[in-house]
């Protein structure tokens, strides 16, 4: 398609995310903020602090299932002690972002749950360290499509539609009105906010995981969750298709009938309760 939207104004107009009038007030002032190279945790705990509603999201993230705390953290700090910088910035990001999902596609927010809770049990079983890294992961990969949506409603609708008429995937039918994809806008997001390139790679290749050189398990564990999520039928990507898992990160997560029995029955009460949360 020759009027597709080209790199250069996409790229600019993606960036320019936290001046936009549409965006959630509180996701403007987060991004803001993490756009700082060196925010720390108490910095960003101050933050969340002075937000009461903010706080009350958070708390209710990190102790659903999605995070595996179920009612044991009670503090902002504990929370920041526990998870760490990047995922604290990530959960940030995830209840901030939810205003704007619900806006702009509905069913989206409960997929990224999904996929939140998918790879936080992948991850486990995979023996990770920081399985929630991963999870954040998850919760944020489709952020490039709201994003999309919010700033292209029209012609993202015209891709949505094509995509079920046609039985494709909305990441094919981006290309054709796009000169990039959800996942390359939100790597773009991503790498301004300063996130690890752990998290950034898994973003911008979770449709293409053989692509990822430095981070193929993070990055499969990704993109397995996501084919689940959809296979499960749990809330809306954009589509109606369950593409094929991709075969080189299905090897990289080697995952047993037993594994995958116990991943499945525990996605969708895992996904309900971190629903409820916000």
């Amino acid at each position: 398609m020759s009027d597709r939207i080209d790199l250069q104004t996409l790229r600019r107009k993606v960036e320019a995310i936290n001046a936009l009038p549409t965006v959630p007030a509180t996701l403007r002032r987060i991004s803001v903020t993490l756009e700082k190279p060196r925010i720390g945790l108490e910095e960003l705990g101050r933050l969340i602090s002075n937000d009461p509603a903010l706080t009350t999201k958070i708390l209710k993230m990190v102790n659903s299932a999605a995070y595996g705390f179920p009612g044991r953290i009670s503090s902002v700090s504990h929370a920041t002690m526990l998870l760490g910088l990047n995922v604290i910035k990530g959960l940030l990001l995830g209840v901030s972002v939810f205003e704007l999902m619900e806006k702009t596609m509905i069913g989206l927010w409960e997929h990224s749950l999904g996929c939140t809770v998918a790879a936080r049990l992948i991850a486990q079983k995979k023996g990770l360290k920081e399985p929630e890294e991963v999870s954040v992961c998850s919760l944020l990969h489709d952020i490039g499509k709201a994003v999309l949506m919010l700033q292209y409603s029209e012609v993202y609708e015209k891709a949505m539609h094509e995509a079920e008429g046609e039985g494709t995937t909305i990441y094919d039918a981006e290309s054709r009105y796009f000169m990039a994809n959800h996942a390359e806008v939100g790597h773009w997001l991503v790498q301004k906010w300063h996130f690890p390139p752990s998290l950034c790679d898994a973003i911008r290749y979770h449709h293409q995981p053989n692509l990822s050189k430095q981070w193929p398990m993070e990055t499969a564990i990704v993109h397995v969750s996501d084919v689940l999520v959809r296979a499960k039928g749990i809330g809306y990507a954009g589509d109606l298709v369950v593409p094929a898992v991709n075969p080189a990160a299905w090897k990289t997560v080697n995952l047993s009938d037993g594994d995958i029995r116990d991943i499945l029955s525990n996605l969708e009460d895992g996904a309900a309760s971190a629903s409820d949360t916000l």
